[in-house]
């Protein structure tokens, strides 16, 4: 039904993936269940149905049976790991959104979308929700906590709604172009500052906002290595800085550890990929916040499977927030 189009994707285009080509992109898609081999259940035991609406966990053969699965809790490291739309081959079959239909191989984690939750709405999130989720749980956001976030793509947009959700007080979005600052502020940001002020400015102006101390916590989704030595300027003395905007390589920054880091005893947490439990909770959230966060608004506009490149390129030229493809359009 829907695939979305990320800044994952615009990667893969340009080869900063290890991947073998050739894939079958689109790794965060919602669909119809048009034929079951067997009987389906969720995680909670519910039956899934041909005809239900769904979205499953991308990320799949974690072994469960490695350092990373049992003993560091972290399976997205699992060497095992393979993507839909990212590590498969597309020699291996219909492993990714951009096709006429999905593949679900045995095992993969299956949601079934409530009733009332219209597809458009969690897909208008997509990605970006579910690792906003992931970063926003890393911050630790306590009620009224000053929050930074910088980058205003769909993962910022998504950090902002849910941030704003966790109670923060002062919520600034820092980034670019104006249109999505000003969807940052429908979002929930208190305040928004544009990257065509220069760093010393923006700095001041969140000093401002936060009595001369910087924010409580800072949250990077843009994926520029400049954000990270800014963010580590905004971050107060003892504050939490989380980092989730850098998932592929996208060069070095040069920072100061005693002035940026230790002196200002700052806590630094890097957040790659997601859990199950990201995706399963970011269903439950769109359905219950969807009507005061306006995550479906973020689609501005679907391609079909023949206009691809042009998504591509929308998303790239950042004249999309969110590019959706339908291979029925």
């Amino acid at each position: 039904m829907y695939s979305e189009v990320c800044g994952t994707d615009v990667h893969l285009h340009h080869g900063k993936l290890d991947v073998a080509f050739p894939i079958i992109p689109g790794h965060v898609s919602v669909g119809v269940v048009s034929a079951a081999n067997g009987q389906l259940r969720d995680v909670q035991g519910d039956p899934i149905r041909e005809g239900d609406t769904v979205t499953f966990l991308d990320v799949h053969e974690t072994c469960n049976n490695c350092y990373h699965c049992l003993v560091a809790g972290q399976p997205n490291r699992c060497p095992s790991r393979k993507v839909y739309g990212i590590s498969y081959s597309a020699n291996d079959g219909l492993l990714g959104g951009w096709s006429d239909a999905i593949w679900m191989k045995p095992g993969v984690k299956m949601i079934r979308l409530p009733n009332d939750l219209a597809p458009e709405t969690f897909i208008g999130g997509g990605c970006g929700l579910v690792t906003a989720l992931h970063a926003v749980d890393l911050a630790d956001i306590r009620l009224g906590d000053s929050v930074a976030v910088l980058g205003a793509g769909p993962v910022g947009q998504s950090v902002v709604a849910l941030a704003s959700l966790s109670g923060a007080g002062e919520l600034i979005a820092i980034g670019a172009p104006d249109d999505r600052l000003a969807f940052a502020a429908r979002m929930g940001a208190t305040a928004t500052l544009s990257l065509s002020m220069p760093p010393a400015e923006r700095l001041a102006a969140v000093r401002a906002l936060t009595r001369g101390r910087g924010v409580d916590v800072v949250i990077e989704a843009s994926g520029a290595p400049d954000a990270v030595s800014q963010g580590l300027d905004l971050v107060r003395d003892g504050g939490r800085f989380v980092i989730c905007g850098h998932y592929t390589d996208n060069g070095p920054v040069e920072i100061h550890p005693h002035w940026q880091i230790n002196r200002k005893h700052v806590e630094i947490r890097g957040c790659w990929g997601c859990r199950y439990e990201h995706f399963h909770r970011a269903v439950e959230l769109a359905a219950r916040f969807g009507d005061q966060k306006p995550w479906r608004e973020m689609v501005s506009r679907r391609y079909s499977l023949d206009d691809a490149a042009l998504a591509l390129r929308a998303v790239e030229e950042r004249t999309a927030i969110k590019a959706l493809i339908v291979p029925s359009g």
